[in-house]
């Protein structure tokens, strides 16, 4: 049987692993930690804004189980908060082994704390990666979705230093980019400001820790806005912020939190003593990144170049997904190209046909559009998103931005691909 090693266990790298693996390969997973999802243990929001549309186009297209797993374990649903309509919410306490299991039901071989530190190469082929332990997993086709974050040295240089973030580089060591080990020259993204890398966009907070009124408002609606007193508001932080669908006035003005499990405070950071004087939120902890008062993980700093089925350019049987594929920001976009990257990997592995998605959806077109952004150094300052700021507006000026289900069957139809990624 075709075998493909899939390296990284976030979003990016289990949609790629279970769609391989539902192609009909044999697929080997590695993750450097003792948990998937990555910053899904942290993440928490589905579906909003112009990411209905991608999950729905991701359903249409066969592909659509994770967002099914996830709406499944919803705290709350069709949710508004400032910037964002119809949002989805999931628990991120339950997400993670949901997860889990589908893979490992679906075959998917997991090997936990599995750092790879390395690779074998022939030409311009892979032939195997090898782990920092000495183990040597060879494979026919690749997929990298080991993110862009960290090692420690980035996050000291180019942010406020670690803040003991859910990436946990200190205990599980640091990403290691597969692409680079393998000779291929990766791209820096940026910020407006022109500095290098981007901040994390969330902290998440014990629910337990804030008033009773705000758990309770909570629990009840998903969602809890706090005004901040004029004195204490920190526009210039929203600069910094990889998820620039949430720099907007409202999230300077006012703590915006969302039920998760925990509370998603959406800043990229907040001193504690300052947010401990906000009515409501005078006994506050921070949950992750654990120094949220300092600061959080800083990201963008190992993108591959690749062409729009996601093979990373000059190496023959390399694909990525996820933050690998470019300045692409959030769960969702991170499913959706992990769906392709794994698709790929499995046809390239079997002597199939491989596949680009057609820009006539709003998932080709994302893929092709950000392509061809990161190309430029203005293209890498910016961040991209079905859900927001830049890409977003994308979606609605091309049309491609709707909920209506019917209307997003007949496109996928149109498009001749209905259901490709559930055909073997």
């Amino acid at each position: 049987m075709a075998k493909v090693v899939v390296v990284g266990g976030g979003w990016a790298g289990c949609a790629a692993s279970l769609q391989a693996r539902k192609s009909g390969a044999e697929v080997v997973l590695c993750e450097r930690t003792d948990q998937l999802l990555g910053t899904g243990l942290v993440g928490g929001i589905m579906r909003n804004n112009g990411r209905y549309t991608a999950s729905e186009e991701a359903i249409a297209l066969g592909g659509g189980e994770l967002f099914q797993l996830m709406d499944s374990i919803a705290r709350h649903r069709n949710i508004d908060f400032p910037g964002h309509r119809h949002a989805t919410l999931y628990d991120v306490a339950t997400a993670e082994p949901t997860v889990r299991r589908a893979l490992l039901e679906a075959g998917v071989t997991i090997l936990f704390e599995t750092r790879i530190t390395d690779v074998k190469k022939q030409g311009d082929r892979l032939l195997a990666v090898v782990s920092d332990g000495g183990d040597i997993i060879d494979g026919d086709a690749f997929v990298e979705t080991t993110g862009t974050a960290g090692p420690q040295g980035n996050c000291l240089k180019y942010g406020n230093g670690c803040v003991m973030c859910v990436i946990r580089c200190p205990s599980f060591g640091p990403r290691v980019s597969i692409a680079q080990k393998a000779g291929v020259q990766e791209m820096v993204g940026g910020t407006a400001k022109g500095t290098l890398g981007a901040m994390s966009g969330s902290c998440k907070l014990l629910k337990e820790s804030l008033s009773y009124e705000i758990q309770q408002q909570l629990n009840e609606t998903g969602v809890a806005i706090v005004p901040i007193p004029e004195e204490m508001q920190k526009a210039e932080a929203l600069l910094l912020k990889a998820c620039q669908q949430y720099a907007l006035p409202e999230y300077a003005q006012n703590v915006i939190l969302l039920d998760t499990g925990h509370a998603k405070l959406m800043t990229s950071y907040f001193p504690l003593d300052k947010l401990r004087q906000i009515p409501g939120l005078e006994n506050a902890r921070y949950e992750d990144p654990y120094a949220g008062g300092k600061g959080n993980s800083m990201r963008y700093f190992a993108i591959s170049p690749r062409d729009n089925k996601l093979r990373v350019s000059g190496i023959a049987n390399l694909y990525c997904a996820g933050e690998k594929a470019g300045p692409l920001v959030g769960h969702t976009e991170a499913i959706i190209t992990g769906t392709l990257a794994g698709y790929n990997a499995a046809s390239q592995a079997l002597g199939r046909e491989t596949l680009e998605l057609p820009r006539s959806l709003a998932v080709g077109d994302a893929i092709a559009f950000v392509r061809e952004e990161m190309a430029t150094e203005e293209g890498l300052r910016k961040k991209y998103t079905f859900s927001g700021s830049v890409y977003f507006q994308r979606m609605k000026q091309l049309g491609l931005y709707t909920t209506d289900l019917s209307e997003i069957s007949r496109r996928v139809e149109e498009a001749g691909v209905a259901g490709v990624f559930a055909k073997h």
